[in-house]
């Protein structure tokens, strides 16, 4: 890959979609402190410039590495802002009807389902665009939440690899700790790859090449992507023949 070039191809569209869904509009970004947002944000700032960036924090509770996206956020120079979700997540939870059990998958998918409620509610009050920050690593094997982190106004990172993002990000500059940092959701307290049962340097290489050399790893990343296609698809609707 010419990182050179796919980063001004990248800075190119994102300009060009902002000169045709929202001319001057700024664009919004909840900041993670990992390398995906850290990427989103920094093609950003290099295609608008830093003052129509606005990054936007949004820890339940505590966060243990938000250090992290404070430093993203300074080494960028851009506007942000801190919304703390966790009165929100504890009322809804605390809202549900007593006899439905909080289950562990609802519990880790409540809080970016809030945050993507949270971006958009910053975004009508900033003139923004939301810029959503999966890549196609992620997205190959559904591992993203339906209407939180999976949705956006545009998506810079949708068709390159973790291992491209990582690239990207170095060209660009990027502290080494952002780059560099194990991938986790910082909800279920394990890590992307834990969760996923390989690595992403196979899942990478099985994006671009075909090739999984551990037949068990190659039928898992098939079923995976396989019953998370649905989440890259528009709603299915009814279409009555009139």
């Amino acid at each position: 890959m010419d990182t050179k070039k796919i980063i001004e191809q990248a800075s190119a569209w994102i300009v060009d979609f902002f000169e045709q869904n929202g001319k001057g509009c700024n664009a919004v970004i909840g900041i993670s402190g990992g390398k995906d947002s850290s990427v989103a944000a920094a093609l950003c700032v290099h295609a608008l410039g830093k003052e129509r960036v606005i990054g936007v924090l949004m820890p339940n509770g505590e966060q243990s590495d938000i250090d992290c996206a404070q430093l993203l956020v300074k080494h960028l120079g851009i506007k942000s802002y801190t919304v703390n979700i966790k009165d929100a997540f504890d009322g809804l939870v605390s809202a549900l009807p007593k006899e439905l059990e909080f289950t562990t998958q609802a519990r880790v998918n409540l809080p970016p389902r809030l945050r993507m409620s949270t971006l958009y509610a910053i975004g009508q009050c900033c003139n923004g665009r939301v810029v959503n920050t999966c890549n196609l690593s992620e997205d190959w094997v559904g591992y993203s939440t339906r209407y939180g982190d999976s949705v956006g106004d545009l998506s810079p990172l949708s068709h390159l690899t973790v291992t491209e993002v990582k690239a990207i990000g170095r060209e660009l500059g990027l502290p080494d700790v952002l780059v560099d940092k194990v991938p986790s959701d910082g909800l279920s307290g394990k890590s992307d790859e834990d969760n996923l049962g390989f690595t992403y340097a196979v899942l990478d290489k099985y994006i671009r090449t075909g090739v999984c050399e551990d037949e068990k790893t190659k039928e898992l990343i098939d079923r995976k992507h396989k019953m998370n296609l649905f989440k890259l698809q528009l709603m299915p609707s009814f279409k009555p023949e009139m």
